[in-house]
């Protein structure tokens, strides 16, 4: 089956309308470095096609308290985040610059692992959702957008229109590990995202990706952290605890066992360099 039509709505209201009449043969697209793919090798045959490019969700707003992102900002306008660091990095650590030209931020929600590691770090960060439709939006965190692999909390006729992220207290921290140094799939991502009363941890924020079904945050690894003093002992007591709630799964990348294990080396490697550890 080919695509028999391609809508490229030049704004937000005018792309709501069409998903409003949807019999469920329309599929909503980003920045196509997933779905083109799929299509052109015919894994995936949808009758029509909504592309968002035009549909004036492409922009960083900012002020003293948090970022908005819209859906459809590419990965490569990330790079130059530096109200968050930690985005930088993650955007750094994605992909080859030719796709992340393409990528888009919210498209990032969407990809299977061992993909999404821009999600990852917003995991971290606390980010919100804004999911739009016809009549209404509402927002979701980030955390809980996920109900399963390739499943989420996303409605019959709406989009995700940007994303809300607290600007950042505390120290953070991204980390990739791949089979190259760059342009490679992740064996583990790690986004970790603490806020500190003196030597305490006040405050912890901890998500994986190419661990699980998809992006995740690590909620035993941050209860160990909570209240403790970020030594030695609790980092590695964190890195044990993500070792043992993560679903990794085994690949052409790497096997499951080998995926749990650099759990544990990236989870202490991302807390030691906040703590000023070795590591």
């Amino acid at each position: 089956m080919t695509v028999e039509a391609y809508y490229l709505p030049k704004s937000l209201n005018e792309a709501l309308a069409l998903l409003a009449e949807d019999d469920g043969s329309l599929m909503v697209m980003g920045g196509g470095t997933v779905t083109m793919p799929l299509i052109n090798e015919g894994v995936s045959a949808p009758e029509k096609i909504l592309g968002l490019r035009r549909a004036g969700l492409n922009y960083v707003r900012q002020n003293n308290k948090s970022v908005t992102i819209g859906a459809t900002s590419t990965l490569t306008q990330m790079l130059d985040m530096a109200a968050i660091p930690m985005l930088q990095e993650a955007a750094r650590n994605s992909a080859a610059w030719a796709v992340r030209n393409m990528a888009t931020v919210g498209g990032n929600f969407f990809v299977p692992p061992p993909a999404g590691d821009f999600a990852t770090a917003l995991l971290a960060l606390d980010a919100e959702l804004i999911l739009v439709r016809k009549d209404g939006q509402r927002a979701v965190a980030a955390a809980e957008f996920y109900t399963g692999f390739m499943s989420n909390k996303l409605r019959a006729g709406e989009i995700v229109a940007e994303i809300k992220i607290p600007i950042p207290k505390g120290e953070t921290v991204f980390i990739k590990y791949g089979r190259r140094t760059k342009n490679t799939p992740a064996v583990v991502a790690v986004a970790a995202h603490l806020e500190m009363a003196g030597k305490n941890v006040k405050k912890a924020r901890l998500a994986l990706n190419a661990v699980g079904p998809h992006p995740l945050r690590a909620y035993q690894a941050e209860a160990a952290l909570t209240g403790a003093r970020l030594d030695q002992a609790i980092i590695a007591a964190a890195a044990e605890a993500a070792m043992h709630e993560v679903e990794p799964y085994t690949d052409a990348v790497a096997s499951e066992w080998y995926r749990r294990k650099m759990v544990g080396v990236y989870v202490s490697r991302a807390l030691n360099q906040i703590s000023g550890g070795e590591g």
